[in-house]
């Protein structure tokens, strides 16, 4: 199966901002100031949170079933994208179009508020719904707003989900199943998940510093990011491709990763056999950096030893927090952008940009030595192929390999 599966358009909102240019200028210049202090989450004591500050559509017009924050930013990332999303979808039959979202809290911030009332006042509120909790509410939304007949699910694999969301709808495609896909992730913060990685001692206090001696855990955030997944190329000057996906599961522990890093590694020689192409081909690798030790510790490792230690890399959790189920699509967004950057007119050739690293500068000597990219050495003159690392509780892994044809 070697048909060419295109992303056409993609449509972003995170802590960093919304919208693929202000996006893009702000990861390629290292912008400091997108993280958040904030007790809201946490019952009085303050940690660092990747905050959506951007103003979101409002729900009103929709069932309470429908009223959440997963859905607003849905709507958001969508909005950037229909036009792109109209074109493809012209002459298709709604059979043909699928939805595959990565989530692993869809609506339970809404469910945290609701509970709160009944416990107060004996009674849960009016506009409460428990079908937002439902794991596949978000992919049932979005396909009705879009008018998709076709294949829609949520993945939930924690942090791999929406990476493997774009390996479904890249299968789909292939098989014919679908002719277009809108395909990535969404999630959201709540006090479910940034009390429960503060109970497993994951989470920073203050902004997290992948790969740092001085990292001490995670960032949570949240965000959405939606792409056009066709089987035929968009009308942009040039394209993406899913050249490579590979997936593995090593299932060393249910939250802590192989120490030494066989799934990853074993993750992104399948992504690199997928698309036919050597580690020395590869450009650019999106870390999944979450600045926990071990995390950092197996995948500095692994990349070192598929890579060696030349290959321009980075975190950009530092700009996101970590979005979890939304983490998979976020960061292959970046890794687009960073694709498509003279497309939209945000580079211009042999000056193009790598997302910076966000850290203290303080590296890890105890991890095999890795090319981190910086402010002073992110400028390349080409870039063709790019992957983005996601890594899940259980040993989920995946590896996502783009291509830019001309």
């Amino acid at each position: 199966m070697t048909r060419q599966v295109y992303l056409d358009d993609l449509g972003i909102v995170c802590a960093l901002g919304s919208g693929k240019q202000q996006i893009a200028e702000r990861l390629f210049q290292g912008y400091g100031d997108s993280l958040s202090s904030t007790s809201e989450f946490t019952f009085g004591s303050e940690v660092t949170l990747g905050v959506v500050k951007e103003p979101l559509p409002s729900l009103q017009q929709f069932p309470a079933s429908q009223q959440s924050r997963s859905n607003q930013l849905l709507l958001a990332a969508l909005s950037q994208i229909q036009l792109s999303l109209d074109a493809a979808l012209a002459g298709v039959p709604s059979a043909k179009i699928g939805v595959i979202l990565g989530v692993s809290t869809s609506g339970i911030r809404e469910g945290e508020e609701a509970w709160r009332e009944y416990f107060a006042n004996g009674q849960f509120p009016e506009s409460y719904s428990y079908e937002l909790q439902e794991m596949s509410a978000p992919a049932e939304f979005l396909a009705e707003q879009i008018g998709a007949d076709g294949p829609a699910f949520n993945i939930s694999t924690a942090c791999s989900s929406s990476a493997k969301a774009l390996a479904s709808a890249r299968r789909l495609i292939r098989h014919g199943i679908c002719d277009v896909v809108v395909a990535g992730g969404v999630d959201v913060l709540c006090k479910l998940t940034v009390n429960g990685f503060s109970a497993l001692d994951s989470v920073s206090a203050s902004p997290c510093v992948p790969f740092s001696r001085n990292r001490s855990g995670i960032n949570i955030g949240e965000g959405a990011a939606l792409f056009v997944v066709t089987g035929e190329r968009g009308a942009s000057q040039s394209s993406v491709t899913i050249a490579g996906v590979g997936e593995t599961s090593d299932a060393h522990h249910i939250s802590a990763p192989a120490p030494d890093g066989r799934g990853a590694i074993a993750a992104m020689q399948q992504a690199l056999d997928d698309a036919g192409c050597s580690a020395a081909e590869l450009d650019y690798l999106n870390l999944h950096g979450t600045a926990t030790p071990l995390n950092d510790s197996m995948e500095g490792l692994a990349v070192n030893q598929l890579f060696g230690s030349q290959l321009p890399c980075s975190s950009t959790k530092g700009y996101t927090g970590h979005t979890l189920g939304a983490a998979g699509a976020v960061e292959a967004g970046f890794g687009w952008l960073t694709l498509q950057q003279e497309t939209l007119g945000i580079s211009s050739p042999n000056k193009l940009q790598l997302p910076v690293h966000r850290w203290d500068g303080a590296m890890d000597e105890s991890i095999p030595p890795i090319k981190l990219v910086s402010r002073e050495n992110n400028r390349v003159a080409s870039i063709e192929r790019i992957m983005s690392n996601s890594f899940a509780f259980g040993g989920n892994n995946i590896a996502v390999l783009l291509e830019r044809v001309q």
